[in-house]
């Protein structure tokens, strides 16, 4: 017969086990979602996972696509820039590689409406073949108006393009008003002189070239294009390292106007009372002006003779 003392270890052996078990049941229950009874409570539940969900997937997407709000003119209707493609073949599949291609309407039923948000709608102008132009775009208050003969104007009037982008990029038409800008608001330069409206990028010379940013610039500006022997550096950065594009209230369109400029990038040690740029001491030399108006380093974009863009 078995003695009391191995009745006690089967008996402890069985209670171990039974603790074993109604921890795992446990460990396994507390993973386990447990809707509510109630039909409501489960349809709630049921929505938070699939709004949580939802959120998820919205959160990494990418937008392809921006909102505009565009004007209304009466009688007229916003038809979609696919109807463009009808008559204007070349310029509509060109049109789909722009950056104003992504603008379109808001409303659950938005339309693509990168044509219309700067030539306005074009309903009008679709259902008459082409004899109603588009309301607006190259003149100051719309398109100049066709004569008997059909004909329009070779040359637009000044300023009638810059006046169609205002409409959207009011912000430039500020910096446009300060004192130092390019000579848009006077009627010599246009927007469309640097910035593309009907293909690829909306700068001129693409948005993923190497130095594309620059090739706008030198366009107008060859004599800062080089080559030279001893280059400045921040060129190949981009010319708005240093420069505004639209407009400043520093001379030459800087985005500084005086040493600070450069020393974002030469920065200054401070050793024994002296001040030091690039190794020399330039406690007095910064007294006398900017660095490049001082007789210093005159030759900004590069240089030819000098490492130390002097001349």
């Amino acid at each position: 017969m078995p003695s009391s003392a191995d009745g006690w270890a089967r008996c402890g052996k069985r209670a171990d086990e039974g603790i074993r078990h109604e921890k795992t049941r446990m460990n396994r229950n507390y993973f386990k979602l447990r809707l509510p009874a109630s039909g409501w409570g489960r349809g709630a539940l049921l929505l938070l996972i699939t709004g949580l969900l939802g959120l998820g997937v919205l959160s990494c997407g990418t937008v392809h696509r921006s909102v505009v709000i565009l004007p209304n003119v009466p009688g007229a209707n916003y038809i979609g820039s696919k109807e463009c493609e009808q008559c204007h073949e070349d310029l509509y599949r060109d049109f789909q590689t722009a950056d104003h291609a992504r603008l379109i309407a808001p409303g659950p039923n938005a339309l693509n409406a990168g044509c219309e948000s700067c030539h306005g709608p074009c309903s009008l102008h679709s259902d008459s073949g082409g004899d109603v132009k588009p309301p607006f775009s190259f003149a100051s208050g719309g398109r100049p108006a066709a004569n008997s003969y059909g004909a329009r104007l070779a040359v637009p009037p000044s300023r009638s393009t810059e006046t169609v982008c205002f409409q959207c990029h009011t912000d430039v038409r500020g910096k446009f008003n300060l004192p130092s800008h390019h000579p848009v608001p006077e009627g010599n330069m246009s927007c469309i002189d640097c910035h593309s409206p009907h293909k690829g990028s909306i700068y001129i010379g693409g948005g993923t070239q190497l130095l594309s940013e620059n090739e706008s610039c030198m366009r107008c500006h060859p004599a800062q294009r080089g080559p030279y022997v001893f280059e400045h550096e921040a060129l190949r950065e981009g010319c708005t390292i240093c420069h505004t594009a639209h407009g400043s209230v520093n001379a030459k369109l800087l985005t500084e106007r005086d040493a600070n400029l450069c020393l974002k990038c030469h920065f200054q040690q401070v050793s024994g009372g002296r001040l030091l740029i690039g190794g020399s001491d330039h406690t007095r030399r910064l007294q006398q002006g900017t660095c490049w108006s001082a007789g210093c380093h005159e030759a900004v974009h590069g240089s030819r003779v000098s490492p130390s863009l002097r001349f």
